[in-house]
C-alpha cells in the first residue's frame, strides 16, 4: 500500500500532449485553429502570413508535426526536419507584435471553442505566449 500514488498523481504529470487528447486532440486544436486563420477577418493579417510560405495545407501538417512535440508528445517535427527551432522556422517572415497579439487571440478563441478546462488553456497560454514572444523581429 505505501507505494500506492494517488488517483491524481497521472494527471498531475500528463504533458500537455496528453491533456489535449494525444494526437486527435493537436489535430483538432489545429484544425479549428487554422480554420479560424482562414475566416475571420481580424485574423487576415495571419492569413497573409502563411500564404507567403509554403500555404495553408502545408502549415497545418508542419503545424501539427511542431504541436505534437511542443507539447511533450512524439518529435515528428525534430523527425522530419533535424530540429524544431522555431526562431528558425519563422525567420522568413517578418513577425511584429500585432502579428503575435493575433497568433494569440486566434489560438486562444480556438481553446475555447473546443472546450479545454482553464487549467489546461492556461497552461498552454502560458507557454504559446512565451514562444510566440520570442518570434517577434520586426
Amino acid at each position: 500500500m505505501a507505494n500506492m500514488q494517488p488517483s491524481n498523481y497521472q494527471a498531475s504529470n500528463a504533458s500537455l500532449y496528453d491533456l489535449l487528447g494525444r494526437e486527435a486532440g493537436v489535430l483538432n486544436l489545429v484544425k479549428v485553429f487554422y480554420d479560424m486563420v482562414e475566416s475571420e477577418p481580424f485574423a487576415h493579417k495571419l492569413l497573409l502570413l502563411h500564404l507567403r510560405g509554403n500555404g495553408l495545407a502545408h502549415s497545418r501538417v508542419e503545424q501539427f508535426h511542431f504541436l505534437s512535440e511542443f507539447l511533450g508528445g512524439p518529435r515528428l517535427y525534430v523527425e522530419k526536419h533535424g530540429h524544431a527551432n522555431i526562431k528558425a522556422m519563422h525567420e522568413h517572415l517578418a513577425i511584429d507584435a500585432e502579428s503575435k497579439d493575433i497568433w494569440l487571440q486566434c489560438m486562444n478563441m480556438t481553446i475555447d471553442k473546443i472546450k479545454l478546462e482553464a487549467s489546461i488553456k492556461n497552461q498552454l497560454m502560458v507557454s504559446f505566449t512565451r514562444a510566440a514572444e520570442r518570434l517577434v523581429n520586426t
